[in-house]
């Protein structure tokens, strides 16, 4: 579901979403087991976004792990199973979907914990 003119647009002249997306189905190319996102969502619009969480979804239903790094809060609850957060470069918590609240998150990235 990239949206570009035709098959030659270059990849930099595709919206921030396009781009991600495109970014992302290299990566599916590849076959990998276990993908790290950095970021995935950052800067696109909301259908975008919508997009890769549903590609994301489909992945981890066909046995793909995904380590999800991100810097929005609610992303990360609505997205993941379990969460490792760090403090100046630790690991400094671990929680389950279960057992996160963006409190917790915060103490534990603020070294309050």
């Amino acid at each position: 579901r990239i949206k570009a003119p035709d098959l030659e647009t270059n990849i930099m002249n595709l919206s921030g979403g396009n781009q991600q997306k495109t970014v992302l189905a290299k990566w599916l190319m590849a076959d990998a087991e276990i993908l790290i996102l950095d970021e995935p969502t950052r800067g696109i619009d909301i259908g975008a976004k919508v997009e890769i969480y549903k590609i994301m979804e489909e992945l981890v239903m066909r046995g793909a792990g995904i380590i999800m790094i991100s810097s929005e809060l609610p992303e990360l609850i609505a997205m993941c199973d379990r969460f490792i957060v760090f403090y100046k470069g630790k690991a400094r918590a671990e929680f389950t979907r279960d057992e996160i609240t963006e409190e917790l998150y915060m103490q534990a990235a603020t070294g309050i914990m």
